[in-house]
């Protein structure tokens, strides 16, 4: 019997393979958080900022849940949640998810988990943003919060699937909750949104082919005007009026101020009293000047060179002149 032989040769072998084995730790696929500039799908700019990323990878692609700040009562978390569906090969351990279509059901079980509490109303309106046509429901809260719940489907279409390309498919879904924001500033992050994700590969384009240019490019009749809208029939007046003066007031003040002159101080006028002529004083002058209404500036006659003022002791006798002059 050989089965001692056997038996050591078996062990001998599991011996080996235990003393070659790298004793490498494996985490097992699961979700994980990535830097937020990995998002996905961004928010507008101004926008609710981004909190978390969460990243699960799937068999055939990748799933995120974008964590948004969240100001409000309702119960939850405000959320982007973004599905990259159709890239095969990414994780081959992990399950795959199924090309599920949206469904009226699918979304109101969707609506009661994310936003518990609230009832919410369908919009029956039919919007478009940038990647194509999307549904979203509103509501509000006890509190006065304002909720929407949006979904949108970015996928090619049917006929373009047919040349066996555009087979990916990208599924969005948003919850957003506000104790301040009105419903149509809620509906805003939904045509502001950018989806940076894309696929490897031509085959998994989800957008299909670019539409071509606009027809009315280059054509006569068809006027493009630089407002929001672009081509619209009679949205701008024809002719031109130019636009009214603009009058600063501080200007004006200021100008005004700069030009009135500043209050003059009362100028005080000496006392007029009599005044004792000179010996060489006109007589008839000074009556004129004492019988004017208003008196005019003293003015000193000019006294000729050499001319003396007699003393008051030679005034009165006629003998004491007469000696006062020799």
């Amino acid at each position: 019997m050989h089965f001692p032989k056997t038996i050591s040769v078996v062990a001998i072998s599991a011996m080996i393979a235990g003393c070659t084995s790298t004793g490498e730790v494996r985490q097992p696929a699961g979700p994980e958080t990535v830097e937020p500039e990995k998002a996905l799908v961004l928010p507008p700019p101004g926008g609710p900022s981004i909190v978390s990323v969460i990243e699960r990878k799937r068999g055939n692609g990748v799933e995120q849940t974008i964590s948004l700040f969240t100001s409000s009562s309702v119960p939850g978390q405000n959320f982007l949640k973004a599905q990259f569906l159709g890239a095969s090969g990414v994780n081959s351990g992990a399950s795959s998810d199924s090309y599920r279509m949206i469904r009226q059901g699918d979304i109101a079980r969707e609506m009661a988990r994310s936003v518990p509490g609230v009832p919410m109303a369908t919009s029956a309106t039919f919007l478009q943003n940038s990647y194509g046509p999307f549904g979203y429901a509103s509501g509000r809260s006890r509190a006065g919060d304002s909720c929407i719940y949006a979904w949108q489907q970015i996928r090619s279409s049917q006929s373009a699937q047919t040349q066996a390309r555009n087979f990916g498919m990208i599924q969005i879904r948003l919850r957003l909750c506000d104790a301040r924001a009105t419903e149509r500033q809620l509906l805003g992050i939904v045509y502001g949104y950018t989806v940076t994700g894309t696929f490897d590969g031509d085959i998994w384009n989800p957008y299909g082919a670019p539409p071509p240019a606009n027809p009315a490019l280059g054509q006569t009749g068809a006027p493009i005007y630089p407002d929001e809208g672009g081509y619209r029939p009679n949205s701008m007046p024809i002719g031109y009026e130019p636009a009214p003066a603009v009058r600063q007031p501080g200007t004006v003040a200021v100008r005004r101020a700069r030009t009135q002159p500043p209050s003059a101080a009362p100028v005080l006028q000496p006392p007029v009293g009599p005044r004792v002529p000179l010996p060489n004083d006109d007589i008839h002058t000074n009556a004129i000047e004492s019988s004017a209404e208003t008196p005019a500036p003293i003015q000193q006659p000019a006294r000729p060179i050499g001319a003396t003022v007699p003393s008051p002791d030679c005034i009165g006798d006629a003998a004491m002149t007469a000696a006062c002059q020799k």
